[in-house]
């Protein structure tokens, strides 16, 4: 109790939690049940990053690389398997693994920041064309075709372990990917809160001070690393299982830039604001995508040329002005902002009342 009161983020985190969980499936359309299920999916791919980054300091361009292998080893196991818990661990497992590979050679190799990030984006570049490159019925692993720019459609839903016939319904995922988005929360928020977390962030803000006092920066941010995978594969997991369907779109840098954009507008050292990040531009993508394939009429003449609304609808236009216009006014993402607000507030009216002139 006595933490609750300490952290009362954790109590409006956890009422937030009953909320969604037990009322909003009551009051919500289905449609919109669906829409909330991969906001929360993509939700949990921020908390990924948001640890990865905005505690650990490594800032890793190549997060999609693994929420991709984790639903890329869901989808090709689930299919050969027909049963989706195995399927599942793999696909939280195998990116922890690829992820402590990658991270021994950049963190054991002392590879500087910039260059970490070059690579962690390369990677993703080469799988997205690796992916691509598979087209054919001859590109296969088991039962599962890998199906090249295809993908891999189809995909059965998540069942209850032990009952490959009791699968998951459009509430059934709405309920998993929720808990999960939750636990994730809640999990990273405990795991900060221990002498690991504590360590990591201490490595964040000054890496040769904690080398110093005898600490191992290098486990520390492979360890930091090869989590934050985990949770990424994670979500590629319930993303998978959320569309049924799996494409190297993951891969590729348009999704990669979307991540660190949640990241960057929420904030950096934050948990919720990437969370929120995710959910408003997630939403606002999926109504630019709404708008795009509908009949606008709507626009204006520049120099004598005809510019349609429907030229400035484009996701990664819009994507790019956010993330221009929070770097230049709002850098520290907009949790952080309204948190320093606050405080100031806070300050200036202390001392307005410490020196007993009316407050402004």
């Amino acid at each position: 109790m006595s933490a609750l009161k300490r952290h009362p983020s954790l109590v409006v985190m956890f009422a937030l939690a009953l909320i969604f969980v037990f009322i909003v499936p009551q009051v919500t359309e289905l449609y919109i049940i669906n829409d909330m299920t991969v906001f929360a999916v993509m939700a949990t791919l921020a908390l990924s990053l948001a640890l990865v980054w905005g505690f650990g300091g490594i800032l890793s361009l190549g997060q999609s690389v693994f929420f991709g292998i984790g639903g890329y080893v869901y989808a090709i196991t689930v299919l050969n398997t027909g049963e989706s818990t195995i399927p599942i661990l793999l696909g939280v497992v195998v990116p922890m693994a690829f992820a402590a590979v990658l991270g021994y050679f950049m963190f054991y190799g002392r590879i500087s920041d910039i260059y970490l990030a070059v690579i962690t984006l390369t990677v993703s570049l080469i799988f997205y064309h690796l992916i691509v490159s598979t087209s054919g019925g001859q590109w296969r692993i088991g039962k599962s075709p890998i199906g090249g720019y295809n993908g891999i459609p189809g995909l059965p839903p998540i069942n209850v372990p032990g009952d490959p016939s009791a699968r998951l319904g459009f509430e059934g995922k709405y309920y998993l990917s929720i808990i999960v988005l939750f636990l994730t929360y809640f999990g990273i928020r405990w795991l900060l809160a221990t002498r690991f977390g504590r360590v990591a962030v201490s490595i964040r803000e000054n890496e040769a001070r904690t080398e110093l006092i005898g600490y191992d920066a290098r486990a520390y941010k492979l360890a930091l690393y090869a989590i934050g995978a985990g949770v990424a594969g994670l979500a590629g997991v319930l993303y998978a299982n959320w569309g049924g369907f799996i494409s190297p779109v993951v891969f590729n840098i348009f999704f990669t830039a979307q991540i660190i954009v949640w990241v960057m507008v929420g904030g950096l050292g934050t948990l919720v604001g990437p969370m929120l990040a995710a959910v408003a531009i997630q939403y606002l993508v999926t109504q630019l995508g709404a708008a795009a394939t509908s009949e606008i009429k709507a626009g204006l003449t520049v120099f004598g040329m005809r510019l349609d609304l429907k030229d400035f609808l484009d996701s990664n236009i819009i994507l790019g002005v956010i993330f221009i216009v929070f770097t230049l006014f709002i850098p520290k993402g907009i949790v952080p902002f309204i948190r320093d607000w606050f405080s100031e507030r806070r300050t200036h009216g202390r001392r307005q009342a410490e020196s007993g002139s009316p407050a402004e």
